[in-house]
């Protein structure tokens, strides 16, 4: 621990315009001085031995003098710096103090010592070192505490609740710095009690230089936590999956038992064996087409919230895609003849305009044209949230692209390019490209473009050829090909990124839910239902409820989760009462590394053991050592030697 040197202030006194007093001394001193006595001789026959008695005694008589005239001055002076009041203090002690305590709650404070959590220990030593008259503010990740006394949030404080959210330093300075007074007078202490893992810090810790940082953590002994990781379903044959769970934090060699319930139903069992880098996955065997409300559990003594998982498979929504093609080639059958979508595809002679209705996405392929009655319906299309993609004909009309891409986008075609090119570069954060390779690839087989169209948009790439140009370029349900993707044009349907390419573009559409989601992201969900202008969805599990952010569409209401829930778990999307489906939200798992920083090599902030430790040096700074009873008793002495000196002295 860091030693504190506490600069002191030399004698100080509270009245000090009482020692204007002490020029009263004078008073006795002149009288001392100028007490004069006279002496008449008297003649006498034999004085010989009387003068030497009188000589004597006139000594005696000046001494006793003399020490009574010290004595009362002091007595005086003793008396008047008693009531000055003196005291020495430190510099800061005589300052008004604020006190801003920061307390972490998150997940990883559940680690525990000696069966009591590290959170717990926190709230117990600050209950039980905070002086109950002390007015202090505190807060945690989430709660706020204003100017209040320990009584105020003793029942506050021993119910708090985990917290899925972590604060960084920059973070827990600036709400500090927003509960601390605008005085610039008053002393500012920050006190941090936390386990202090590594993601509070960002490299650089940028504390208000105004305010006194003291640092306090809390330490577990044992640094060992395993945790279910996350989870991937893989559909097999025979309407069978595979279920693979992923965790970390275990020994090698470590076998843990794993158990996988629908509900409440214990369903399988089997053990995590983990390898030489602290990881394990094992594989459950589930149905492929029905309904599971899963949930994952393991015994840990170290962090409890990581040791169950939740997901959820619900029956497949299928995603409807309508194909207005004049290509004689099949490329979109064979691309959207999975049981995942309902694929139809009609010639523009042959469309019926209400099939477009309850369509998820409409590619036009091929077409020369684009019939002013068709834009209408597909402008109303896109604005209801379909996704629309366009990939155009060697010979299409321009002009008639362009009236219908221009009042969708800033996005016109101009003129054509007969030329080679290689399709080379792959925008790899592209929405449609961001979890589709592992890495970065530059060896992969470039498809060949004969014919292509310039084109002069603020849609973002996500294909572009060797000189440049773009191939595909499009987001948030708007994607458009420069180029025919005709054989005598271009290898592109031959290419394996094609199926990636639409397959995405589809899955776009319809968003639907994964087995599970992360608390704290934002999440977006289609569900398909048709509700009144009246009408909302609900959300909730057994003891809780909300209404997410929502959006609706002729066929479709589409989710926005941010903000709620903030309690992992299987939830019910409702509609009147009526479940429409599940979905699954489960804690980060951030918390789980156990990885602590080296607060030791933190700059301009102090460390302390304890709580205890810190509050007892917090309390010698506002000591004030008060002297004026030292002064009292010293003129009751004095008091006393002078009556002493009086019986004593002759």
């Amino acid at each position: 621990m860091p030693i504190f040197d506490q600069a002191m202030l030399g004698m100080q006194f509270k009245h000090p315009e009482i020692l204007w007093a002490l020029f009263l001394l004078v008073i006795p001193i002149l009288i001392h001085l100028f007490q004069l006595r006279r002496f008449t001789k008297t003649p006498f026959t034999n004085v010989a031995m009387l003068q030497k008695v009188v000589s004597e005694s006139r000594k005696s008589n000046t001494l006793k003098k003399w020490l009574l005239l010290f004595t009362r001055l002091l007595l005086l002076a003793a008396i008047i710096i008693a009531f000055a009041q003196p005291f020495t203090s430190a510099i800061t002690a005589l300052q008004e103090k604020e006190t801003v305590v920061y307390l972490d709650d998150s997940f990883s404070m559940q680690a525990k010592n000696n069966g009591i959590s590290l959170l717990e220990k926190a709230v117990q030593d600050l209950i039980k070192n905070i002086d109950g008259d002390t007015e202090f503010s505190l807060f945690t990740n989430e709660k706020a505490f204003n100017n209040v006394r320990v009584a105020d949030i003793q029942n506050s404080l021993l119910s708090l609740p985990y917290s899925y959210k972590q604060l960084n330093f920059n973070e827990i300075g600036l709400k500090a710095k927003s509960m601390f007074s605008q005085n610039n007078g008053t002393v500012k202490n920050l006190v941090v009690i936390s386990d202090f893992q590594e993601r509070l810090s960002d490299g650089n810790i940028n504390l208000d230089s105004t305010l006194s940082a003291y640092f306090v953590p809390m330490q577990v002994r044992k640094v060992q936590n395993i945790s279910i990781d996350s989870v991937f379903v893989e559909t097999n044959v025979n309407d069978q999956a595979t279920l693979q769970v992923f965790l970390f934090g275990g020994n090698e060699d470590e076998a843990l038992p794993i158990s996988l319930y629908d509900g409440d139903e214990l369903i399988a069992k089997t053990a995590a064996k983990f390898k030489s880098n602290g990881n394990a996955e094992v594989e459950f065997t589930i149905p492929a087409s029905e309904e599971l409300n899963g949930r994952l559990s393991i015994i840990d003594n170290a962090l409890g919230y990581d040791n169950r998982f939740f997901f959820n498979i619900n029956p497949k929504e299928k995603i409807k895609v309508l194909a207005i093609s004049e290509s004689d080639n099949d490329y979109l059958n064979r691309l959207f003849r999975g049981n995942e979508f309902d694929f139809q595809k009609y010639a523009l002679n042959q469309l019926d305009y209400s099939n477009l209705d309850d369509k998820n996405v409409v590619i036009l392929d091929n077409l020369t044209a684009i019939p002013s009655s068709l834009q209408n319906i597909l402008r109303t299309f896109k604005n209801d949230g379909g996704t629309l993609v366009v990939v155009p004909a060697i010979n299409s009309d321009l002009s008639s692209y362009n009236t219908f891409l221009s009042s969708l986008s800033t996005t016109q075609f101009s003129e054509k390019i007969t030329s080679d090119a290689q399709l080379t570069t792959i925008t790899f954060d592209h929405p449609l490209y961001r979890n589709v390779f592992e890495q970065e690839v530059t060896n992969f087989q470039y498809p060949s473009i004969k014919e292509y169209f310039n084109i002069q948009t603020g849609l973002p790439a996500a294909l572009s050829m060797d000189g440049g140009n773009a191939f595909l370029v499009g987001n948030d349900g708007l994607y458009v090909f420069t180029a025919p993707l005709t054989l005598d044009n271009s290898n592109f349907i031959n290419s394996p990124l094609i199926v990636p390419t639409f397959y995405n573009m589809a899955q776009s559409s319809l968003q639907t839910p994964k087995p599970y989601q992360t608390l704290g992201e934002t999440t977006t969900v289609d569900i398909s239902a048709q509700i009144g202008n009246d009408d909302i969805l609900e959300v909730s599990k057994e003891g809780y409820e909300f209404i997410p952010l929502q959006q609706t569409f002729p066929n479709r209401v589409r989710l926005t989760f941010d903000q709620n829930p903030t309690e992992d778990g299987i939830y019910s999307i409702l509609q009147n009462n009526q479940r429409l489906q599940n979905i699954s939200f489960n804690y980060p798992r951030t918390e789980s590394q156990l990885k602590y920083l080296d607060i030791g090599t933190l700059e301009n902030v102090n460390t302390m053991d304890t709580i205890s430790e810190l509050f007892e040096y917090l309390e010698a700074e506002s000591n004030i050592t008060a002297y004026w009873k030292w002064f009292v008793i010293l003129a009751l002495l004095l008091a006393l030697i002078e009556v002493l000196i009086q019986k004593f002295v002759t």
